[in-house]
Parts: structure tokens; sequence; C-alpha cells
């Protein structure tokens, strides 16, 4: 009887799946395969599930023997298949993040690779000190992991970077997850929170690997401040995570946050959750004058404009000297677009972002602090 859904054989069917740097692999949508092991015949079906319009969920599903010959087989099955996607997984070393679906299911429907720009240390504009303080606390460690390990000390550890908006957070995050050879990283969002579970499943599969968890503050703030059961659930499953509850692994945690002060105590203060703060301050002269040669590095800008906009962007964020450089690119090209920046082009470009804007666009750009005469 076939029923109002019958199963019909028919060809096997593939998809393209991008899995960055231009690639594509042809995967396997279904199938079924008749196996037998020790003696013990078996089924392994793999099919697309369709969620009534809310999108499609892989599934792999294996028909074995009832009692313990099953139990066992179906055991060996799915331990062989983990294996082989931990060390076989084309989203090895890549930096993936996974899509939301917003429907009801409220799972992940795909994975997404990024191409995030390579970032050179030279390009990491921050004190010496806290640039040494980040590479001990995530290079470093990972190349004395090996060593922790036969100590028998975990492999797992914790960052925090804070500090003010602009200061460098993210730009430090490409550094390190394009130097870390090997390592997948794992993108999350504060809204994407509720997939933590199954970014975790990744973290494991694809380890080691640097785990992001931007704007911290979002998921993690003092508990007093929550009104949703569902975020303080969401609160609990990222310390547990942390807190290494679960199995060990070869796993970063880097959150970051604009204020530190609203983080849940139990994630600051606790070891193993966070096992290093790293503060991302302000720049100061010197920094703010390297960060213009960074960002200018295709103008002709003068010696003693330079050193003007270095005294006079006190106060800023490295993405307001960012921001300023753009800006008097655009006003050097309206004018003649040759030669070399003008003091017109500069005053141009820092009275639009002081003054134009008002005081609500000079607090976006990270220069609330900025000389404007």
């Amino acid at each position: 009887d076939q029923g109002h859904y019958p199963v019909e054989a028919a060809p096997a069917q593939h998809e393209d799946v991008d899995i960055g740097a231009g690639e594509t692999v042809r995967c396997l949508k279904n199938g079924v395969w008749l196996l037998r092991d020790r003696g013990a015949a078996y089924v392994v079906i793999l099919a697309q599930q369709e969620d009534y319009g809310r999108g499609s969920d892989m599934i792999v599903e294996v028909a074995a023997p009832p009692g313990e010959v099953g139990a066992e087989l179906c055991t060996r099955v799915f331990d062989a298949l983990e294996l082989r996607l931990s060390k076989g997984s084309c989203y090895r070393g890549r930096i993936i993040s996974l899509e939301h679906r917003y429907q009801y299911s409220g799972h992940a429907s795909r994975i997404c690779v990024h191409e995030l720009e390579n970032v050179a240390r030279t390009e990491v504009i921050l004190p010496e000190s806290i640039l040494q303080a980040v590479e001990r606390n995530v290079l470093k460690f990972a190349e004395q992991r090996q060593s922790l390990r036969d100590l028998g000390m975990s492999t797992q550890k914790g960052l925090l970077f804070h500090g003010p908006p602009g200061t460098g957070k993210t730009h430090c995050i490409k550094y390190l997850a394009g130097t870390l050879r090997g390592h997948t990283t794992l993108l999350i969002t504060a809204e994407e929170m509720g997939l933590l579970p199954e970014y975790m499943a990744l973290a494991r599969l694809l380890q080691p690997a640097l785990v992001v968890i931007e704007d911290a503050d979002l998921i993690a703030r003092e508990r007093t401040e929550r009104d949703s059961a569902c975020d303080e659930v969401m609160l609990n499953r990222l310390l547990n995570e942390m807190d290494g509850l679960r199995e060990r692994a070869d796993v970063f945690f880097i959150l970051t946050t604009n204020r530190p002060e609203t983080l849940e105590p139990a994630l600051a203060n606790r070891p193993g959750r966070i096992d290093q703060t790293i503060e991302f301050p302000l720049p100061n002269e010197a920094l703010r004058k390297r960060l213009i040669a960074l960002y200018g590095k295709n103008l002709m800008v003068p010696v003693a404009l330079v050193d003007e906009l270095a005294r006079r962007t006190e106060g800023a964020s490295p993405a307001f000297i960012k921001e300023l450089l753009r800006r008097i690119a655009q006003d050097h090209i309206e004018a003649n677009g040759s030669g070399e920046v003008s003091r017109e082009n500069v005053e141009a470009a820092l009275h639009e972002m002081l003054f134009s804007g008002g005081l609500l666009n000079t607090r976006l750009l990270g220069g609330a602090a900025v000389e404007g005469d």
C-alpha cells in the first residue's frame, strides 16, 4: 500500500554547497545504503526533510536489528560518521557562522563561510604591552596546548576584550583568526545566541576552534537587569559551555563588549569562564600618528599635517581616525585629486564629522572628545 505519501526509488539528488574561497562541493541530498557489519544487516538513510515551508534539515537515520547488537552497531556508525566529519570536514579552518532561520523552528538552516580581510601584525595599532598580552593568551597558548594537556591542564580558554567603541577589538580578532593556523573560527552575534548548542557542537567537531561572541553584554548582562526567561536560559547555556561543565575541548572563547561594567558577575569574575580580560584603550598621540599613516598610506599627507591631526584627534577612536582619513581623501578628490593633501581638505573633513552631523554623529563616530578648532 503506497498511501498518500508513497516512497519511490529515484536517482540521487545533489546540491552544490559554497565552502568559501570560491570553492563549491557537490553534496548528496538523499540516499539509501543496504549494509552488513559483523554479520548484522542494517540500513542507513540520508534524506532532506522539509519542514512545511520553514526550511529543510538533513537527516541521517540507521535502521538496525533490535537489542544490544543493534544498539552497538548504531553507536559504531555514528561514531565513525562524527570522526569522518571532524577530520575531513571542508569547513575545518574556515571562518563560519550559521544562517538564522526566522521562522517558527528557530534552527539554523545552513553554514555561511566568511572571507575576512587579512590583517597583519603591523596593522594592529595597540600599545605593545597589550598586543603582547593578546598574543601570549591566544597565539602562544595555542602553541603550548599539547604540553599543557600532557600536564593534565585544560586547553580551553576564555578572554574578554573590552574598551570604548571603535578601539580595534574586532580588528584584532581578524588578525588572530588569520594567524591561528588550523583553527576554525565561529562568529556569533547576540541575536544568534539561541543557536548556541549548534555552535558549540560545531566548535567541538571542528576543534581547534576560535569562538567569537560580539557584544556579549547584550546576552550576559547583570541578572538583575534581565526580564526574559529565554534570555536567562541562553546565559546559563553560555556559562555552562565556558565553565567546562561539558566536554573540554581545544576552544578559545573571545567575548567583546563596550560596557564591561554591565556584564554578569558570574561571567566576569569566575575563573574558567573568563581567564583574561584585555582592555583596548583609546590611542595616545604616538599611536594616532601610526593610525593616520596606516589609513592614509595612499595619500600624500604633509608631516606637519600628520602631527597636527594626531594632536587634534586626542580622545578619538581608531574608527574615527579611519573615517576622518576617508573624508579627507574624498574632499581631496573633489578639489583636484593630485599632489599633497591640503589644510583645507583636513578642515572640511573635521567640520563635517564634528559639526555638520551634530553631537549624535560625533558620538557614533567615536570622536566626542576631539577638538573642533
